[in-house]
């Protein structure tokens, strides 16, 4: 069977039978994507809600908006269809985000939202069911701020609302499938909509309880999709907290609330002292509210209370594969888990056993994140093993990461330890070449040493460390110096020091350099803290 079909084979393996289903379903049958400003609803009640975490800036004077590290000025008229910069940039404009940020006005936000509805039939980007769901929460919100009653704007929020309906997305899942959720619930108390309201009740209990892991994780593993997600809870809690509605309200109320805290314990254990998080998985700065950002959203919502927040708590993680080890000198985050649900790798990357180091509050070993979720020669590095500081072995992915969103055979992970001192675990993304990979971490006050182990057909393997851009590695025979580091290697003749470009948020990257050791059977790395 020729490579490309068993990849798509072994992908579809690991699908729901939900989404082969609906995904031919909305592929055959002819989907209403139009949205109808003739349908007028009930005449809407204006919401409360407490004021909610401003966007970053996005939007500039005379049409300019920049995306992604992406520019463009539209002259005359906007397209909403405009593609020149990726989809992911289209997506970007049809969100309507921008209308958040600090010090928009309401007459500008009014004029771009007219200036949508009048060029509605042409729009196309604009009808996918991801977009809807986050454009009509910005309307809302920006209505509800701006106390604007408009019976045109209303008639085209119950119609972009009844598409979203009717195209949830069960092809998909994942955040997506949230994302309809929390929007259906948006409308549902906005158009005081019971079936709206019902459909989103029902959504969001069983997908809150399925993407959010026991230890409090959203189960792609990104970290700033963990972000995003919470973001979008915090502002659901803050609607139902503020207008009384619908039956078992309460209810739901208290279970998004529960969740929401959960989710707070995970992100602050795996932030660091600096403020950032690891960009592990699909993952840049600057897209996401920032932990100290939620965590205040959180305590203006008196989710939490001042003092309930512990980031230096490393039992809190668990059934998300993440382990933090913190003290003064140095804070290391390593990953023994899985690469994400089964169902839905879209966010994650080939990168078991991958780890992040900061030394005294700098990051020293890193992530090297994404820049783009286009297709291609960049997307397949950045997803790759060798894109992240763990082991490859003849050059391989431990997990088969394809194209932008795939994944077919994943690496399953065995843990042997998991001690607040040591971590072993091995995994078996190399069992199609014949080799086990087996990796040991160990951690004392002022060292870090990690032992990595290879055992079947292929004993040779590469490791790599991926340091910081404000690092200038120097190398010393067996050891490497980085900063106040030294970082030794046993059982290798071949280290090379490459100068690579890592990425600095979508399109942007940065000079770096990337350490490569070659071993065969065991590599043993030990990190000194000068």
């Amino acid at each position: 069977m020729p490579t490309k079909i068993c990849i798509y084979v072994r992908t579809l393996q690991t699908l729901k039978f939900k989404q082969i289903v609906f995904r031919l379903f909305y592929s055959i049958c002819k989907r209403n994507k139009s949205a109808s400003i003739k349908t007028y609803p009930k005449k809407p009640a204006l919401l409360n809600m407490k004021d909610s975490l401003y966007s970053y800036p996005t939007y500039f004077n005379d049409m300019k908006f920049v995306f992604l590290n992406k520019a463009y000025q539209f002259y005359g008229k906007i397209d909403w269809n405009y593609a020149g910069h990726g989809m992911l940039w289209a997506y970007n404009l049809n969100y309507f985000e921008f209308l958040h940020q600090y010090g928009f006005d309401k007459e500008t936000g009014l004029k771009l939202i007219n200036d949508f509805i009048d060029h509605y039939k042409e729009v196309r980007i604009g009808y996918d069911s991801y977009p809807i769901s986050l454009r009509n929460i910005f309307w809302i919100r920006f209505i509800t701020r701006h106390a604007i009653q408009d019976e045109r704007i209303d008639a085209f929020l119950y119609g972009a609302y009844k598409i979203l309906f009717g195209n949830l997305e069960y092809h998909v899942l994942g955040n997506h499938l949230l994302e309809n959720a929390f929007s259906l619930l948006f409308g549902a108390f906005y158009f005081q909509d019971s079936a709206f309201y019902h459909k989103a009740y029902t959504l969001l209990h069983s997908e809150l309880q399925e993407q959010l892991l026991p230890d409090g994780a959203h189960f792609e593993l990104s970290p700033m999709y963990h972000q995003i997600m919470l973001y979008r809870l915090l502002d659901t809690i803050n609607l139902a907290q503020h207008n009384k509605r619908f039956d078992k309200q309460e209810c739901l109320l208290a279970f998004m609330q529960d969740k929401a805290k959960r989710m707070l314990s995970w992100l602050n254990a795996i932030t660091f002292a600096n403020g950032a998080i690891p960009l592990l998985n699909d993952a840049v700065p600057g897209i996401a509210p920032t932990t100290e950002q939620l965590d205040q959203y959180a305590l203006d919502l008196k989710i939490i209370a001042q003092g309930d927040i512990d980031r230096y708590n490393p039992a809190r993680l668990s059934e998300s594969g993440y382990r933090c080890f913190k003290n003064d000198v140095y804070e290391c985050m390593l990953d023994i888990g899985r690469i994400g649900p089964s169902y839905q790798p879209g966010h994650a990357h080939a990168d078991t056993f991958n780890f992040v180091l900061n030394a005294y509050h700098k990051p020293l070993i890193i992530d090297t994140g994404i820049s783009t979720y286009d297709s291609g020669k960049v997307r397949s590095h950045e997803r790759g093993t060798a894109a992240h500081n763990t082991v490859t072995v003849l050059d391989r992915d431990s997990s088969e990461v394809w194209s932008s969103f795939r994944a077919a055979r994943r690496a399953h992970v065995r843990i042997i330890e998991d001690t607040a001192q040591s971590v072993i675990a091995e995994h078996d993304g190399y069992k199609r070449i014949g080799t086990i990979h087996k990796r040991q971490w160990t951690f004392s006050d002022r060292k870090i040493v990690i032992t990595d182990f290879l055992a079947g057909k292929v004993l040779e393997g590469k490791a790599y460390l991926h340091i910081a851009p404000s690092y200038t590695p120097e190398k010393r025979d067996l050891s490497v110096k980085i900063g106040s580091v030294v970082i030794s290697f046993e059982n290798t003749n071949n280290i090379t020091i490459t100068q690579t470009q890592i990425p600095d948020g979508y399109n942007l990257f940065q000079n770096n350099y990337t350490i490569e050791i070659i071993f065969e059977k065991y590599l043993t790395t030990l990190l000194d803290f000068l």
